[in-house]
């Protein structure tokens, strides 16, 4: 068996953590324990602590001196001007892939659609999340942009702090699928306006869903402290 270098030891903690971000079992403003994660994870601190470096460069942790690691916990302004630059740059991307798209491209694309309607019927939120984001990249990747696609790359894993968030708001579930639907048809249809206008009214909703969510929590909040 080869010998484990530290630095992969410190990559795998990164990837572990940060899908504990996606997934939701790591929250906004939540502390991190460096000693629980190591022993679930079977390794020494020094690699988990690397980890947190790695994802505070990312943007999703703060580290505060004197008070440790914290998943970070950005503003509501923070949270529109990620959502108005993602949804200018996927728009961008969902207007390239409708020009370019191929025939392969279109069945992958066809296929992961089928998988988010299933996900959709059998309610099965965090399944549907992690194909809307495979989903999301492959169009990304079918704009033929590598520039686009490096930018959204790092935008994509800071907006891992929202994304397990945005279903938990009235009808977002069913109306994140509608607009599948039509972002879906217009790819279909090769119609590059079309897939812009809908992927970014798409981003649109979101942000105002999770912006809606986040002031509700700020009121409960602050009436806490008043108390």
């Amino acid at each position: 068996m080869n010998k484990i270098e530290p630095k992969t030891l410190h990559q795998e903690a990164t990837a572990q953590i940060r899908q504990m971000i996606r997934e939701g079992s790591l929250v906004r403003g939540q502390k991190i324990d460096e000693k629980h994660l190591s022993e679930i994870m079977g390794v020494s601190r020094t690699p988990v602590r690397e980890a947190l470096r790695v994802l505070q460069s990312e943007g999703l942790i703060d580290l505060i001196p004197h008070k440790g690691a914290h998943v970070a916990q950005p503003s509501i302004e923070e949270v529109r001007d990620l959502f108005e630059v993602m949804g200018v740059l996927e728009g961008t991307c969902a207007r390239l892939a409708a020009f370019r798209i191929k025939k392969d491209g279109l069945k992958k694309l066809q296929s992961l659609h089928r998988s988010l309607e299933k996900h959709f019927k059998n309610r099965d939120a965090e399944a549907y999340l992690e194909t809307n984001h495979h989903l999301h990249v492959l169009i990304q990747e079918l704009s033929g942009n590598k520039v686009l696609n490096d930018i959204l790359n790092g935008l994509r894993q800071k907006i891992l702090l929202y994304r397990h968030r945005q279903l938990h708001h009235k009808d977002r579930f069913e109306k994140s699928m509608q607009e599948h639907r039509v972002i879906m048809e217009a790819l279909q249809r090769h119609d590059p306006q079309l897939a812009e206008t809908v992927m970014l009214k798409h981003l649109n909703n979101q942000c105002e869903a999770l912006v809606d969510l986040y002031s509700r929590e700020h009121e409960t909040d602050d009436r806490k402290r008043a108390t």
